[in-house]
Formats: C-alpha cells, structure tokens, sequence
C-alpha cells in the first residue's frame, strides 16, 4: 500500500448552516474502504447570519449580485480558513504535513439543464492564505461532458460503505436530500430525491425565529395536511427519472408560498409537519422505485438529528432499518466533507471522481481545478 496521506475536506452545505472541516488519512486511492481511511479531526463553525442571509438572497436573481457573490465567497473562504486553522492545531498537524484540501464552495445556483453550476469561494486565496494546495470546483469537468454534476458523494460512498452481497441505501440530509443506492452487484445509482432540510428550516425560521427546528420537536406535534401534501409532491421533479439534480434555487420560499395559497389558514406546526412527510415521502417513492429490496438506509448529514423526519422515514418504510452512519464509522456531520478531502486525493492522483451512471456524464473524468500552495 502507498504511505499513508494527509487530506482536509471543507464542505459548506445547502442548508447553510455552517462549515464541517474534516482531516483524513487515507492510503492507496484505488478504494477507501475503512481499513485506508481515518478521521483525525473534526471542526464545525456556525455560518454568520449576514453570509447565511446573503448565500439564501444570490440563490435568485438581484441587484449587483456579480459583485456581491464575489464578497460572499472570499468571506466564505475567511471561514474556511479558520475552520482549517482550528482543525489542524487541534489535530496538532502543521499546513506542511497536508497533501492537499478539497473544498467544495457554495452552492447558489445550480442549472445542469442549461450547462452550468455556481459554487461560491475564493479557491485561489485559500491557498494563499493557506500555504496548501486546494481542490475545488469539483463539479464543472461532469457538467461539460454532458452530465449533472451532482451528486458526487456516491463514489465515496461506495468506497465506504459499499459491501458485497446486500443492497444499501445511503440517505445524506442536507438542505436537499440525496440518496446513493449501492446495489450487491456493484453498481451504483444516486440522485437528488427532492428538499431535505432547506424548507422545514424556511418555516422554522419564519414561525419560531430560530434557526432551525432543532430535532425536529416542533413539527412532530403538528398534523399531517393531506391535501397540502398531495400538492407539494405534485411536482414534476418528483416524476422525474435519474439522473437528476435540483437545489434551493429550485425549491426556494417562491415554490413554498405557491403551493400554500388556499392554506393560509392551516397551522403553521401543521405546515411544518407536513413539509418533514413530503421530504420523506419523497425519498420513500425513490426507494421503492429503484431499490424495492433495500433493508438498510444509513443516514447522515444535519437531517440525521431531525427525529421526527426519520419518523416519518420509517413509517414509509416499514421493511427497511434506519441507522446513521455512526454505526459505519463515520459521524453523520463529517461523510460530506470527508467525500471531498477523498475526492482531492482522487483529482491529484489523476483518477476520475465522478460516477457516469449516477451523473449522466459521457464518461469517468478526474474532476476539480487544482490550486497549488
């Protein structure tokens, strides 16, 4: 096996919640399986309000946001460093040590159908600042030759928790939801299923004030809407075969707002509860479309601390057992950013990241732009 190396992976999801800064060592990049692959560190830092409100306003179109967008990413950018900074010196590992990081950006806009996606970051001045070589915009190469872009993290899964004989379901709940389905003879389907976190934080943050629905506990005491349900899943995207992509500039509070015309009345813990069964829901149809015999769907990501959406998780899929990807020896917070600290190992060791099959891309193809220290 090659000497061990040293990677970082910064991941600032849809939900907009915070950066995860996670180090790896990881061994030969044929495979991660978890015997080559070992978390050393772990750092989360909140995202600022105003660069939270900021990301959620240039997921659509307004004034001078060229300019804009780029004061967001070189400020995301100053988190990533310190979230770097903090990682390291809590790891008690020098910039020197590293290979590389594998940053991700911000998603604001994301439009596969017309050729183009937007990760927000400043790739260049972090590796200034740094003083160590950076991997992003990992997911333009798929886009041009002719797929989604996303999802990516499936490789990673696959690599981690992929396992001969038995069909599993990996679920990652951000802000969207994306499911990996890692079939026993090896091959491999992901794609968004729909909204994860981002419209039951929306609501949250309109009706409690706060950022989220911690647990999920306010809207486990509300109802189902059944009708309101019906609407909200009657989307097109729903209906949509993979491979497939969608962001929160697509499922965005102008989406939300028309569907609840004639529910301005409704109880807003109603609207809530009904918005965590849609999430559901949705994931559920995917599964039962394209992976039937699934008896296990490992969760991870910030909806794995959402109990009453794995409630609803499990009433819709009654033969198959939840469990968190603790119980494969990765915590839910860090499998995103890990999936790009291996990732940056892949793109420097000239091996393609992406999966065709799951992206629609014409071909495997080494993603990312490198950044030397």
């Amino acid at each position: 096996m090659a000497a061990a190396r040293l990677f970082a992976g910064l991941m600032s999801g849809t939900s907009l919640d915070g950066v995860d800064a996670v180090l790896l060592e990881l061994g030969a990049q044929e495979g991660a399986s978890p015997a080559c692959l070992r978390v050393l560190g772990h750092v989360q830092l909140p995202m600022p309000p105003l660069l939270r409100a900021e990301f959620a306003a240039l997921n659509q179109a307004s004034p001078d946001e060229l300019h804009r967008a780029q004061l967001a990413g070189i400020e995301l950018s100053r988190l990533y460093a310190l979230a770097l900074e903090q990682l390291l010196r809590a790891a008690g590992v020098g910039a020197a040590d590293l290979t590389a990081v594998g940053a991700h950006g911000q998603t604001v806009r994301h439009r596969p159908e017309l050729g183009y996606t937007v990760q927000l970051g400043a790739p260049a001045w972090l590796a200034e600042q740094c003083g160590i070589t950076v991997v992003a915009d990992f997911r333009s190469r798929d886009l041009a030759a002719g797929g989604q872009g996303a999802p990516l993290v499936p490789a990673f899964h696959r690599a981690v928790f992929g396992r001969d004989g038995a069909d599993l379901a990996v679920l990652n709940l951000g802000g969207i939801a994306n499911l990996s389905l890692l079939y026993a003879d090896g091959r491999v389907l992901g794609f968004d299923s729909g909204p994860g976190n981002a419209l039951l934080d929306l609501w949250a943050q309109r009706h409690l004030g706060r950022d989220y629905d911690a647990g999920g506990a306010w809207g486990a005491g509300g109802a189902v809407l059944p009708e309101l349900l019906e609407r909200l899943l009657d989307d097109a995207y729903f209906r949509l075969a993979p491979p497939k992509s969608t962001g929160r500039d697509y499922f965005d509070a102008g989406w939300l707002q028309g569907r609840l015309r004639g529910f301005e009345a409704a109880e807003a813990r109603d609207v809530q509860a009904t918005l965590a069964r849609m999430a559901a829901a949705a994931v559920a149809a995917e599964l039962r479309r394209h992976m039937p015999d699934a008896r296990e769907l490992l969760v991870c990501g910030g909806g794995a601390d959402n109990l009453d959406l794995l409630r609803h998780l499990r009433q819709l899929l009654p033969g198959c057992e939840l469990l968190d990807t603790r119980s494969r020896g990765l915590e839910p917070q860090q499998v995103e950013a890990a999936a790009f600290a291996w990732l940056a190992a892949r793109t420097l060791d000239g091996l393609p990241g992406n999966l065709p099959a799951v992206t629609g891309a014409r071909g495997p193809r080494v993603l990312g732009a490198v950044y030397p220290a």
